[in-house]
């Protein structure tokens, strides 16, 4: 009994799934060691960073006070120098000479004058008075404006020639500063760290350096660095910028500074305003650190090989008649299977998996049957339509009536093979016509269109005709555009030509062909209106003269010969993209677009004489007519079309007025460029 509860617990889906869970615990391992080794890491390098600003505080203040007492060793010395002494020099070597721990101090030691005359100096090269002149320095001016102790910048020293960092302490009394005395710090022999540096924190691999507060290195173990930028020193040259744009602060107690693989700090040094930089390889820290993480890896790994191993050879056993389902379910809508042959045994829920796969697979059976059984009808039904039927789904053909197939001149295999993109006369039109359907279903709507479709191909050669088709289309599930849509899809191309017949006849005069009136009026009062923007453009408008004895003496097939020739005559006269009309009966008129005055009347003249030259023949009779042209252009302060046609028409009357056969401008307003009234009295 025993035996059997244990052999049913583990048939249980959920009890070999806890047992699976176990064996990722176990993979755990790995991550939870490496998370271990990552904190002891990181806690050593925190504690690592925090040591190392420490010490760059503690350099920062040691340096601080060595400074300090050098500015206290120059300002004990201040009282024993008179502004009678200054114009002594014996007095001023005696004084010096006896100053033997104040030379010990500094590189070099000077007194000069208020002016910068410098008095004497004594260094390496023994006492003497000098020629130098002090009082151009910046530092030197402070020192005798602000009567108070300065310490120099890093500069080459015009006393000794050497890069010096110069203290200097004012002489004064109860009338002002009568004179500066000095000590210079030689950068080159003298290492401002080496007072300050414990011995025993020293080491090959530690960088100490000083740098005043714009980054120029004052003390760095290769003296060629001196007097240079920071941003020169490879093992800083992150740092430094990371302190350059955080606005160079000079802050004494300490900040930490990025540099890849190496922990930088930096603190000030309080009076001269430098920075002491401490650099250390994380290196010397981590490398033991890295090498058990190392070790602790290798073994977790081997671990969890070992653990893993086991539970894939546990798994594979436990869920062998999973996968045998599995194969089974893959030929469970292939015919050559019968439903229920060829599941695997299996308990538990596999059982009950396996017996609801063999259910769903006796169920296909059966609507197998009703849908092979609905396709034969609904092929029936398409093989009777009036109108071409598509069924699409992913931009392909699934089902296409016989209709469509002649529509297309393609055969049912074609369009089931080929892309739905194929039936376009334009092949962007695919993209368009799904955009605009697809609007339309989500308005709950179906899809109504006009659109140029492409007729089969006979061959390569044959780029095959193309017709107009209104299409149809509705959603099989407007929730599920994988659904697929249905189409139907009617030939309109001789109701579309038809449509466009009439839309020619209503703009054009049926005996001449031109632009009729009311085109006329639309195409001049889109460039009158006020948002068209506006440019140079003029009516022609043209009166034939002598006209009325061509009707009277030949009749209506002269008098309609006649205007067909001059409407000829008067296209060959304008530019292609001039707009000629018959206004009405004998009269014409001519919408010159992008046209200035000069332009205008050159126009009107070709005109002139190419209806001057017309001439017909009817019944042994010769028939010509002259005409009368008003030009009006269009200026700022015509407003409605009726006052610019009212204008051309006035220019046309005085035309008829003058003797005919003439042209003139708009009275009103004739611009400088046209000549002014000698156009108007042009006469042909």
């Amino acid at each position: 009994m025993a035996w059997r509860r244990i052999t049913r617990s583990f048939v249980s889906l959920k009890a070999r799934a806890t047992v699976s869970m176990i064996a990722l615990l176990f993979a755990g391992v790995g991550s939870i060691t490496l998370l271990l080794m990552n904190r002891v890491e990181h806690d050593a390098l925190k504690d690592l960073r925090n040591r190392e600003l420490t010490e760059a505080v503690r350099t920062a203040m040691l340096l601080s006070r060595a400074m300090v007492d050098l500015q206290q060793a120059l300002s004990l010395a201040e009282p024993q120098i008179t502004i009678d002494t200054l114009w002594n020099f014996n007095e001023l070597r005696q004084f010096i000479e006896t100053k033997t721990l104040l030379r010990s101090l500094f590189s070099s030691v000077f007194i000069a004058r208020s002016d910068g005359q410098v008095l004497i100096i004594t260094d390496t090269k023994g006492t003497r008075r000098p020629t130098a002149f002090l009082g151009d320095r910046e530092y030197f001016q402070a020192t005798i404006h602000e009567a108070r102790p300065l310490f120099s910048p890093p500069i080459s020293g015009r006393l000794t020639g050497e890069p010096v960092i110069v203290l200097t302490q004012p002489l004064r009394n109860a009338q002002g500063v009568y004179g500066v005395l000095g000590g210079g710090l030689s950068l080159t022999r003298r290492d401002l760290l080496a007072n300050v540096v414990d011995q025993q924190d020293s080491d090959d691999n530690t960088l100490r350096v000083v740098t005043d507060k714009f980054g120029i290195v004052i003390a760095h173990p290769n003296q060629s660095r001196l007097l240079k930028s920071l941003s020169e020193e490879p093992r800083l040259a992150q740092a430094f910028a990371a302190w350059l744009a955080a606005g160079q602060p000079v802050e004494p107690s300490g900040i930490q500074l990025p540099q890849a693989n190496e922990l930088v700090s930096a603190a000030g040094v309080p009076g001269p305003d430098w920075m002491v930089w401490r650099v250390r390889p994380e290196s010397e820290l981590l490398t033991p650190l890295h090498a058990a993480r190392r070790e602790a890896l290798v073994r977790a790994l081997v671990l969890i090989a070992i653990m893993s191993l086991l539970t894939l050879t546990f798994l594979y056993w436990l869920l062998r008649p999973l996968g045998l389902l599995e194969q089974r379910a893959k030929h469970m809508f292939d015919r050559r299977y019968p439903a229920a042959e060829g599941w695997p045994d299996a308990v538990g829920e596999i059982g009950e998996l396996k017996e609801v796969l063999k259910q769903v697979g006796m169920q296909r059976l059966q609507l197998e049957a009703k849908h092979d059984e609905l396709l034969k009808r609904l092929e029936s039904v398409l093989s009777a339509s009036p109108v071409g039927f598509a069924f699409t789904r992913h931009r392909t053909f699934v089902l296409v009536s016989q209709e469509l197939c002649r529509l297309l001149s393609k055969s049912e295999a074609e369009l089931l093979s080929a892309s739905t993109q194929s039936i376009y006369a334009n092949p962007d039109d695919q993209a368009r016509i799904e955009q605009q359907a697809l609007s339309a279903f989500r308005a709950g709507q179906s899809y109504v269109g006009d659109w140029e479709l492409r007729r089969g191909t006979r061959d390569s050669s044959d780029k095959g005709s193309t017709f107009w088709a209104q299409m149809r289309a509705s959603p099989v599930d407007a929730n599920n555009a994988a659904a697929g849509t249905i189409w139907t899809v009617t030939d309109i191309s001789d109701q579309r030509k038809k449509h466009q017949a009439l839309e020619w006849s209503a703009g054009h005069d049926s005996l001449t062909k031109l632009a009729n009136r009311r085109t006329f009026e639309q195409e001049a009062a889109a460039l009158v209106h006020p948002l068209s923007g506006r440019h140079d453009a003029a009516i022609i408008y043209i009166d034939l003269d002598h006209f009325k004895p061509v009707n009277d003496l030949g009749g209506h097939a002269a008098g309609d010969a006649m205007l067909i020739a001059v409407a000829h005559a008067i296209h060959t006269a304008v530019r292609a993209s001039d707009l000629v009309a018959r206004w009405g009966g004998d009269e014409f008129a001519v919408l010159l677009n992008h046209c200035d005055a000069t332009a205008a009347l050159r126009i009107a003249r070709n005109i002139l004489a190419a209806i001057s030259g017309v001439s017909i023949e009817r019944e042994q009779q010769h028939f010509s007519v002259g005409a009368s042209l008003g030009v009006a252009n269009l200026y700022p302060d015509l407003q409605t079309l009726s006052a610019w046609l009212a204008e051309a028409d006035l220019a046309c009357y005085e035309a008829k007025a003058a003797g005919r056969g003439t042209i003139r401008s708009s009275p009103q307003r004739t611009p400088a460029a046209t000549g002014g009234a000698a156009h108007r009295d042009s006469r042909y």
